[in-house]
Parts: C-alpha cells; structure tokens; sequence
C-alpha cells in the first residue's frame, strides 16, 4: 500500500532550505495536516461513513487513515486522489486543503462543478478543463482587444483621401 512507503514531509530532503527554517516549516507541515485531516473526518461524517468503511473504499489501513485525520500524517497527493475518490468530493479541493496546491480565485462555475455530487470525478475533471479553457481564451481575447485599443490609441486616424480630393 501507499500508505507504507510514505516518508512523512519534515524528513523530506530540502538542502535548499536554511537549517533554521525547519521550525517555521515542520509547523506549516503539521498545520497542514490537521487541517486536512479534521476537513476529511468531517467529510467522512457528513456522509455516514465510519472511518473504517473509509479506509476499505480508499485503499489505506485504518490506522493510517485515523493518523491522518488526528494530524498525525501528512498523506500523500495519491492518497488523498483515492480518499477524494471514496468520499466522492474533488481531489483537487483536497489537494488546496492539503497544501498541494494553490487556492484559485473565486468562481460560481469552478464551485458548483466541484460540489456536484451527481457526477463522477473524472466527469468533474473533463468540466473543469473545458471551463478553465473557454476562461483562458476569453482573457487572451480580452488582452488582445486591449493591445489593440492602445496601439489605434497611439496613433490619429486619418480617412482615406477621395479620388478628387486636391493634395
């Protein structure tokens, strides 16, 4: 299992760090894992699921998984996929919860699709990229516009000349 092979965050290699940083950074580390840890015993509550079932659905031991919710582990993102999978929420909002990645703007559309429930998370995912795609193309088009305002801006429109016009 995942579980096993897991080398906990505050013993990771992080030469690039300074050695006095590690307070700062195993602090980080444990606020981290309890905040997933009580969002995913909370999730679990809400939906009827005794940590036990959990852990079958997901893949993990029970004891693993009673880790991670005390705090105590810091699961890794494969884990937290088949959690997310098992307690059908977004891995992604998980992933934000755990520190593995940044949360993104506010968007009604993002929202409602990673609360949806109805549909499954690789349903959820092909959404989320066809949005996020239709969003990048709106905000070129919109820089494009905006270039070309400000170099017609730059310079007098001058009409064209009519043929019997004198120079």
């Amino acid at each position: 299992m995942a579980d096993q092979s897991e080398v906990p965050a505050e013993y990771t290699d992080r030469s690039d760090e300074h050695p006095f940083d590690i307070g700062e950074r195993g602090g980080r580390v444990a606020s981290a894992a309890h905040d997933i840890g009580g969002f995913i015993r909370a999730q679990r509550e809400a939906a009827q699921v005794s940590l036990r079932q959990l852990a079958q659905l997901a893949g993990v031991s029970n004891p693993y998984l009673s880790q991670i919710e005390r705090g105590l582990r810091n699961p890794s993102a494969e884990v937290l996929t088949q959690i997310a999978k098992a307690l059908r929420v977004s891995s992604e909002v998980l992933y934000v919860r755990a520190g593995y990645l940044e949360q993104r703007a506010p968007s009604p559309v993002r929202d409602a699709l990673l609360a949806d429930t109805s549909i499954t998370e690789r349903q959820r995912q092909a959404l989320l990229e066809i949005y996020e795609s239709f969003r990048r193309e709106a905000e070129e088009a919109m820089r494009g516009e905006r270039m070309g305002q400000r170099r017609s801006a730059g310079t007098t429109h001058t009409p064209p000349r009519q043929e019997n016009e004198p120079l």
